[in-house]
């Protein structure tokens, strides 16, 4: 998270080795998995209900399409965008409390706020109220939209090229790498609306005061003013580390248990 403090200003030229050295001094090697718990118990619902309706989405789109139309380009790039959107929408809206709790857990430094999942629900019910939860939904959506659209869309464009100009490459290989590249044009193409998102989560966290105060396109002016062009992609490079395989595994992992269920005889 780093960079996603609104007091980012005053760290001095942060890297990733000097931030994984800082983490490690101040807070111990165990701290690079501070909040996975929660990560995880975000990630399962929300990758299950982002294919599923992804593919709900598509089967829709093409039936109000008409079948006939399946297999044209431009029709399917249509459909991968606005499916791949609808469905990032969808998951996110579903589990997005817990993508906030996740993000508290994470950002928390040296002093524990919140003790755990349960403790940060209590706490931002008791201190924001139930809405609290929810805070930061439309910086997410208007994100997260846009950003599985394009991956979706990219995705499914590199996979049909590359199975047609080597059509006996390994299922594995070709989604691993494919899904790899979309996570890095979805992530390069929505970075700043992401990092608003969640410099609009922490707002108010830990009993923090409040910055922003502001709606969505004003904490992205207040960032854009006060840190330039560069700040609404501080901590990009990190987020390639991350998206590169973890984007690249999940569309591997999909490609493959589809492959699977698929020779599963039906009764």
């Amino acid at each position: 998270v780093q960079g996603m403090h609104f007091d980012v200003a005053a760290l001095s030229k942060p890297s990733v080795w000097g931030e994984a050295s800082r983490i490690v001094n101040e807070e111990g090697f165990r701290a690079f998995w501070k909040g996975n718990l929660v990560t995880i118990a975000h990630r399962l619902p929300y990758s299950a209900v982002n294919f599923y309706a992804y593919e709900r989405y598509k089967n829709l789109l093409h039936l109000l399409l008409g079948e006939n139309r399946r297999g044209n380009t431009s029709v399917d790039l249509f459909v991968h965008f606005v499916g791949g959107g609808l469905s990032g929408v969808t998951a996110a809206t579903a589990t997005y409390p817990l993508d906030l709790v996740r993000t508290r857990l994470a950002a928390q430094r040296s002093s524990m706020y919140y003790r755990g999942i349960s403790h940060a629900f209590n706490t931002i019910c008791r201190e924001e109220g139930f809405l609290g939860l929810y805070k930061g939904l439309g910086a997410t959506l208007l994100g997260v939209g846009p950003s599985i659209a394009i991956s979706f869309s990219v995705y499914e464009g590199l996979r049909s090229f590359w199975k047609s100009r080597r059509p006996d490459d390994s299922t594995i290989m070709v989604s691993l790498a494919c899904g790899s590249l979309s996570g890095v044009a979805s992530s390069t193409a929505t970075f700043p609306l992401d990092l608003v998102r969640r410099r609009m989560q922490l707002e108010g966290a830990g009993g923090r005061a409040r910055v922003y105060n502001t709606s969505l396109f004003g904490t992205f002016r207040h960032i854009f003013q006060n840190e330039g062009v560069r700040g609404l992609y501080r901590g990009i490079l990190p987020e390639y580390y991350k998206v590169v395989p973890s984007v690249g595994i999940v569309f591997m992992t999909y490609e493959t248990l589809k492959m699977l269920l698929s020779n599963i005889p039906r009764d």
